[in-house]
């Protein structure tokens, strides 16, 4: 590819129908107004261009639009059955110890209990200990320094699946 060609992911992604482009970021990340931002941009001339809109755009979210967001997501250790994103970002987790996975279950209820949200983190390459690891650390921040973390996560994963989008060539 040449540096002036478009990926065929983002040239298809480009030219998808407004409601099918909509179903595929929100698919991507289950917060409708980072969608609804994405949608209003299109079409997009370049990768880092729709890479930079959803940066802006997940960091203009809510604190309402991030709750819908980790709605979306399913606890460490629990991808959601038929969901092949869940699963290859939370593949760390797979082959780990009976032990591991019922710590990573007491740990994601004792987050969940104390932010009143699932445990987010950007998992793609880390390994279960080191997620658990994470959690451990992130179960004593403040709320709000919490939030601002989840909402870098959250970028982090949203740029990890536009990329993918980008780079998908059927």
């Amino acid at each position: 590819m040449t540096s002036t060609s478009m990926p065929l992911g983002l040239a298809r992604f480009n030219a998808l129908e407004e409601h099918a482009a909509f179903a595929v970021l929100h698919e991507l990340c289950a917060a409708t107004a980072w969608a609804t931002t994405l949608l209003a941009a299109r079409p997009y001339a370049t990768a880092q261009d729709l890479y930079a809109a959803g940066d802006a755009a997940t960091a203009g979210l809510t604190d309402a639009d991030l709750e819908e967001a980790m709605a979306g997501h399913p606890p460490i250790g629990r991808p959601k059955p038929g969901d092949p994103a869940s699963a290859r970002e939370q593949s760390g987790m797979e082959g780990t110890t009976k032990e591991l996975k019922a710590e990573m279950l007491e740990l994601n209820l004792a987050y969940q209990d104390r932010f009143g949200h699932v445990f987010l983190i950007c998992a793609t390459g880390l390994t279960g200990e080191q997620m658990r690891d994470a959690l451990k650390e992130r179960i004593g921040n403040a709320p709000e320094q919490e939030r601002e973390i989840v909402r870098a996560e959250l970028g982090r994963i949203n740029r990890i699946r536009l990329a993918r989008l980008v780079e998908e060539d059927a």
